[in-house]
């Protein structure tokens, strides 16, 4: 995973939890989804890099 990907996957995860925290304080339940949307396509982003990851270091194992 790159520096880029996770500062990226990062920064989409704290938006999301700033518009939930937000939603959830004005009362304002589609922001509350809209910022847990957010924060889960983040996590799947990031498991997505993850499984990326394993397989370059399985691959990189088998080369040695």
């Amino acid at each position: 995973m790159s520096f880029d990907d996770k500062a990226e996957n990062k920064a989409q995860e704290l938006k999301g939890e700033a518009k939930e925290r937000w939603g959830g304080a004005t009362g304002n339940e589609s922001l509350q989804a809209e910022g847990a949307a957010d924060k889960s396509e983040s996590r799947i982003k990031q498991a997505g890099e993850h499984i990326k990851d394993a397989a370059h270091s399985v691959k990189d194992a088998f080369k040695k």
